[in-house]
């Protein structure tokens, strides 16, 4: 008898307890559904990002050391450390804005179309100065929807395009321009031709936003796959105007200004065109086909500029020259710049083949005629090799040469909207660069003195010599 009304005392705690279990097992399939049809959180590629962080250690080495390398065997001895200087600082200075606010003006715009101004196609906001909302779980598409990698990772790929680009314009002023006049110039430039431009020609709502608003050149079907106008044509511009408005070098013409080691430009030169690979095939943001079709465009479009520089310079002049191989494989990698994830092979190396003949026209002919004194023929080379290559990318996106055209290519079309990208840019870079020098020269000039600029800017500016 106890053990019976122990049994039916316990009677509801067990009949509560299989409820609780088929009430369970009845909810584990509801749960799983609605689970199944949730959409999964986005994953960063580990491939993609893995790539792409490899591309940013690339373009790094593009600057440092292989521009400043090719810039300081450039120029003389005595201002070997000044141009190596301006590279070192000027690349550090825009690393520091590029976050204060750079990232966030070239890469941001309105959060909802009521927002959207009439500036928003040209300059972007402050939502992001110091990276504010940039977490380390904050996702950028690629071009494929639904494929991501950590923004962090784009922010940093950016970065260092923002930071070569100022530095390009060095090679136009060097031996002559005061070190603080060219930090206050690349401020300024920086901000109002760097960043407007590559909000204009970068800046979308990628794959998963194809309706979301644009950057004017993006919006207006510009090709600029890797920086041929935002990098390229916006630093050579700038540099003729600024080799323009400071003057020539004392001496120039009537002096030897011969590089003092051009052992050092042909490393920078190859160090140039190995960093050049992160430069063109990781703008693709991704690891496919596609980038290594931009790597190999790399390869041939610059081997054919130094062939082509070489053996007209051979047939021109009665020699073919280190320094010209080198510059020709620096105009190759400017020019298919552009075209890089555009182009075929075939495409890739008649860019280089063009650029490489046109750029040593510019330099040879070009700047004699006009008498212009850019020491490192800056436009010669990025200015006028970026046009080349720019406007030449929509000849060869075409699918009938070999090419990747985005959707509702047509080739006529194409070029006009090259050539539309060509001008605004350099009205842009124009304008800009005239007014900044303005600013430098009245606040704090823009020359040394002539006495400092005879001894040599290693001496006078930095306080040291590269050789004893």
């Amino acid at each position: 008898m106890k053990n019976l009304k122990t049994l039916l005392a316990a009677a509801p705690m067990v009949v509560l307890a299989a409820t609780a279990v088929f009430a369970q097992d009845a909810a584990a399939p509801a749960a799983d559904a609605a689970a199944a049809a949730a959409p999964a959180a986005p994953v960063p590629d580990k491939g993609d990002t893995t790539w792409m962080l490899l591309s940013t250690i690339l373009v790094i080495l593009m600057t440092l050391p292989g521009l400043a390398l090719f810039y300081g065997g450039l120029v003389r001895a005595k201002n070997i450390l000044s141009i190596l200087m301006q590279v070192f600082i000027g690349f550090s200075l825009i690393s520091i804005l590029w976050v204060v606010y750079g990232y966030s003006i070239a890469f941001t715009g309105p959060g909802t179309a009521e927002e959207v101004t009439a500036l928003s196609p040209f300059f972007g906001g402050l939502s992001k100065a110091f990276l504010s909302g940039v977490k380390l779980d904050s996702l950028a598409e690629t071009f494929t929807q639904g494929v991501f990698i950590p923004e962090l990772t784009f922010v940093i790929f950016q970065l260092t395009f923002a930071g070569i680009t100022p530095a390009l314009i060095i090679g136009a002023t060097a031996e002559r321009m005061k070190f603080s006049a060219v930090l206050f110039f690349l401020v300024l430039w920086f901000t109002f031709s760097y960043l407007p431009m590559a909000h204009m020609v970068w800046w979308w709502g990628g794959p998963s936003a194809p309706d979301a608003p644009t950057g004017y050149l993006f919006a207006a079907g510009a090709y600029d796959f890797a920086g041929g106008t935002v990098v390229h044509i916006n630093a050579g511009i700038a540099a003729l105007v600024a080799a323009i408005m400071v003057g020539p070098r004392v001496g120039y013409g009537k002096e030897n200004m011969a590089p003092h080691n051009l052992v050092w430009t042909v490393i920078g030169a190859s160090l140039l065109w190995v960093g050049w690979f992160g430069f063109n095939a990781g703008s693709n943001l991704e690891a496919n086909g596609l980038t290594a079709q931009a790597m190999l465009n790399t390869i041939v479009a610059t081997a054919a500029a130094a062939l082509a520089w070489t053996f007209v310079e051979w047939l021109t002049r009665g020699h073919p020259s280190a320094l010209g191989a080198a510059s020709g494989a620096v105009a190759g990698l400017v020019a298919v710049t552009p075209a890089a994830g555009f182009a075929g092979a075939g495409g890739a190396i008649f860019i280089g083949v063009v650029s490489g003949v046109v750029c040593l026209w510019a330099v040879v002919w070009l700047k004699a005629k006009l008498k212009y004194d850019d020491s490192l023929d800056v436009f010669g080379v990025h200015g006028v090799g970026g046009i080349v290559g720019a406007i030449l990318t929509g000849v060869v996106a075409s699918e009938s040469l070999g090419g990747f055209p985005l959707a509702g290519y047509e080739m006529g079309t194409q070029v006009w909207n090259q050539i539309h990208a060509v001008l605004v840019c350099v009205i842009w870079s124009t304008v800009v660069s005239v007014v900044s020098l303005l600013i430098v020269k009245s606040v704090i000039g823009l020359r040394v003195p002539e006495a400092a600029e005879r001894e040599g800017l290693d001496v006078t500016t930095h306080g040291e010599r590269a050789y004893n």
